[in-house]
């Protein structure tokens, strides 16, 4: 085998990996700009609620039982720190889910 057929097989087995990974993010639904903004809404949603959460409830604690402390202040980093912690689990959630599929072909 010359080294001018092994180029040719190695391009010929990466172009056929690459087409198999295509097919295989077509079929399964993740293709397109739909599910990419889709999953940027969910991370971004997952940041957002808890966060306001916290705040409406720092708000209502600083209305009703006035301190020196600044209730609302204080719940909007701990809703933050929550949203963010929901947000990384929801992005390792895909990842495992992306390695899964990955592993279950071939690493194709």
């Amino acid at each position: 085998m010359t080294e001018n057929d092994n180029k040719q097989e190695q391009f010929s087995t990466e172009v056929s990996k690459r087409e198999k990974r295509r097919m295989r993010t077509r079929n399964s639904g993740r293709d397109g700009m739909w599910y990419g903004l889709g999953m940027f809404g969910i991370i971004g949603w997952s940041v957002a609620i808890p966060t306001m959460v916290a705040v409406f409830i720092g708000i209502w604690i600083d209305y009703h039982f006035p301190t020196q402390y600044s209730w609302t202040l204080m719940l909007l980093f701990i809703g933050l720190l929550v949203g963010c912690l929901n947000a990384w689990y929801w992005i390792q959630k895909e990842r495992e889910t992306i390695t899964r599929e990955r592993e279950d072909n071939g690493g194709a």
